[in-house]
């Protein structure tokens, strides 16, 4: 898949989710924003409330979303046979897309109306959504092969460009422009510590005054345009790898954390789920469609 094709395929998926919202926001707003206790008594309460059709519904599709989506990732993980029809990443994003639809549909079956302990099912729902999207982040940080398998720090420094036999060799730079980009570059590389929130988005603020500095170091020593594009896509690439290999230990580290906070709520979640599908169905409620 092109960068073009990714960045539409994601840009769909998060699309989806944001216009399910809405729709289902708007659609039901005239019922969700009525009082609990005088709900009874709107026109429409045999159609939204959980047990309705509207509202069962929801309930239903967004279980199998969830269920779908967690299985059908941890399948490809386990079994490598599904390796050919994509890979690991497309595949964490669309168990993303799933467990974020999925939710966004059962927070519209339950009304608005949280309690027993079916809430504790929610809350740790919304707790896997929130700690699912801090590990896409995390996940996004650590260097991966095509197959998405982790890079050692070796692998990532053989990824580095020999920046400056690059611009001698093929951008013949004089001497002066060399060595302010040199210098730009190396000034902006910095020790990845304190809090790691902080230090990534500093920076990133950083990164781009370099890449500014870069471009206007290059345009008043005469370097044609084409080349100071060129060359400033370098630079990135440059500053990109230094930041991988810089903040890798820790991303490492801040994943296998991850997992031990993640993993928990998703299993208290489906166990609940379980139990109050189980007990739904005891209390005599069917599939409604």
């Amino acid at each position: 898949m092109s960068k073009l094709a990714h960045t539409i395929y994601v840009s769909v998926l998060t699309g989806i989710v944001i216009l399910t919202f809405f729709i289902l926001l708007i659609k039901g707003i005239p019922y969700y924003s009525t009082p609990i206790e005088e709900r009874f008594y709107h026109p429409d309460h045999n159609l939204f409330k959980p047990s309705g059709v509207f509202g069962h519904g929801l309930g239903i599709v967004g279980t199998l979303l969830i269920l779908i989506g967690v299985f059908g990732y941890q399948a490809r993980k386990k079994f490598k046979t599904l390796a050919r029809f994509g890979r690991l990443k497309y595949w964490l994003e669309f168990h993303i897309f799933l467990c974020s639809l999925g939710p966004v549909m059962i927070l519209f079956h339950t009304a608005f109306k949280f309690g027993g302990i079916v809430s504790i099912s929610f809350w740790s729902m919304v707790a896997v959504v929130a700690s699912g999207i801090i590990g896409r982040f995390i996940y996004g940080q650590i260097p991966r092969t095509i197959g998405g398998r982790e890079l050692s720090l070796n692998e990532v420094k053989a990824m580095k460009a020999d920046l400056g036999e690059s611009l001698k060799s093929q951008y013949h730079l004089n001497d002066s422009s060399y060595q302010l980009v040199l210098e730009t570059v190396n000034v902006g590389r910095q020790k990845f510590s304190g809090n790691v929130l902080s230090s990534i988005f500093s920076k990133y603020f950083e990164d781009k005054k370099t890449l500014r500095q870069v471009k206007s170091t290059l345009r008043e020593n005469g370097v044609a345009s084409p080349d100071v594009r060129k060359l400033s896509k370098l630079v990135n690439n440059e500053l990109t790898l230094n930041n991988r290999i810089e903040r890798l230990a820790v991303m490492q580290k801040l994943f296998k954390y991850w997992h031990v906070a993640h993993l928990p709520f998703a299993l208290i979640m489906l166990i609940i789920m379980v139990i109050h599908v189980a007990v739904t169905l005891a209390m005599g409620a069917r599939w409604v469609f």
